[in-house]
């Protein structure tokens, strides 16, 4: 009997000492699992060469700052205006741009006096001509309508179907859409389509009418198309090319206050915008050329989910405002909040990619640190589209997680 119990009190020791070794390996293993490598293809935020002066690390907290100097840090890097200085007097666009103008697939009223023959609607040709009965074709792809009516005065009377000149109207019924290609530093770089309305949005009156008109082809439409102009576009010097001639815009008065002048866009035309290589925070604001919004990926789970459907992750795509920060993307994720005794000192990293260089950028933000700070701005990343965000436990809610895990552990060693 006393060599049976002296081999079970043998026998709970090596259980205890293997229970130890468990739990180390156990510590050892979470450990390990909460250092995570940094990606190698990260700008070099810390050499100061980030898409923004924002992605900085944040100082020591002895370290005070009045003022916040990313403004500057983010200028000294820009290259001049290809445009010069801005000058408010100067036209935003070449006069023979202003105007509306006609594109092709654009449906045409004609009249021609009194002759019912020839009068009727038509469409200008995938050409860009309008072809009448008995007429050549008349060019009319960028040519206004006023133009297009002096055109076919003279096809008429040279192809002597009369002898004077007779009265012509030519009027817009119906604008087609346009397809136009966008490049240079915009979101979203491709040839797009604009204007045009499905048929269960069309007004029977406003169509019916003569005379039609349209916003939806204007220049500042297909930069919003193309995701919008970046932080890093000169707007001093937006190219569009069209029928071969490329004109040089300066659109930065859309910026100043001043009435944006748009230019209409026909089939054909190439937008291209240049960069400046660096980050202009005035350009982190709505307009008429900035991004409508935001959508960004954000990840606010504790565990790990099972599923899509029970992480709710088709609600994590947010929209969100031109120019939200960091810490605004971080209040909206609810990473904000709670008992501080548990919540307090939560983490954030935001992934993002510098449009410029195609390189990646993870910046990593202690919540509260970035709440207490009076200079924040500084270290206060604006929010990119397609950015994505993650928030992160707090110290306490880590330990509990790990209790939790070695209490399975224990048990599960127990039962065993």
């Amino acid at each position: 009997m006393v060599a049976m119990m002296k081999s079970l009190e043998v026998a709970h020791v090596l259980i205890d000492f293997l229970k130890i070794g468990i739990l180390g390996s156990l510590l050892a293993g979470l450990a390990s699992c909460a250092q995570v490598n940094a990606p190698k293809n990260l700008e070099p935020v810390a050499q100061g060469r980030g898409y923004q002066a924002q992605y900085r690390a944040v100082p020591k907290r002895k370290e005070t700052r009045v003022t916040s100097p990313s403004p500057d840090l983010n200028a000294s890097h820009c290259l001049s205006f290809r445009g010069g200085e801005y000058d408010k007097s100067r036209p935003m666009a070449q006069d023979v741009l202003l105007g509306d103008f006609l594109s092709r697939n654009d449906l045409l009223d004609v009249r021609i006096d009194q002759d019912k023959e020839l009068s009727g609607q038509y469409v200008v040709s995938r050409s860009g001509t309008l072809s009448l009965p008995f007429l050549p074709p008349i060019p009319a792809q960028g040519r206004s309508t006023s133009a297009v009516e002096q055109s076919l005065k003279r096809a008429l009377v040279a192809s002597e179907l009369y002898d004077n000149t007779p009265a012509v109207s030519v009027r817009v019924m119906d604008v087609s859409s346009v397809l136009v290609g966008v490049s240079g530093a915009v979101f979203e770089p491709h040839q797009i389509e604009l204007g045009g309305v499905a048929g269960d949005q069309l007004d029977a009156l406003r169509q019916g009418a003569i005379g039609a008109s349209t916003e939806s082809r204007n220049l500042s439409a297909g930069l919003r198309a193309s995701g919008g102009v970046r932080p890093d576009a000169d707007l001093s010097a937006v190219e569009l090319t069209r029928g071969g001639t490329t004109y040089m815009l300066d659109l930065r008065g859309v910026l100043q206050g001043q009435n944006m002048v748009d230019v209409m866009l026909l089939t054909g035309d190439q937008i291209f915008v240049p960069s400046r290589g660096c980050f202009q925070d005035d350009l982190m604001r709505p307009s008429p050329v900035s991004p409508v919004g935001i959508s960004m990926f954000m990840s606010n789970l504790s565990q790990p989910a099972t599923g899509n459907a029970p992480s709710a992750v088709g609600r994590e795509v947010r929209e969100m405002p031109y120019g939200t920060r960091y810490l605004q993307a971080v209040i909206d994720l609810n990473c904000v909040g709670g008992p501080r005794s548990t919540s307090g000192h939560r983490s954030a990293v935001l992934l993002s990619r510098n449009p410029v260089s195609d390189v990646s950028v993870a910046i990593e933000r202690d919540i509260e640190a970035l709440i207490s700070r009076a200079d924040r701005d500084d270290y206060n990343p604006y929010i990119l589209p397609g950015d994505a965000m993650a928030c992160y436990d707090s110290t306490v809610t880590n330990l509990a997680e790990v209790g939790r895990v070695l209490g399975l552990v224990t048990l599960g060693s127990l039962v065993n």
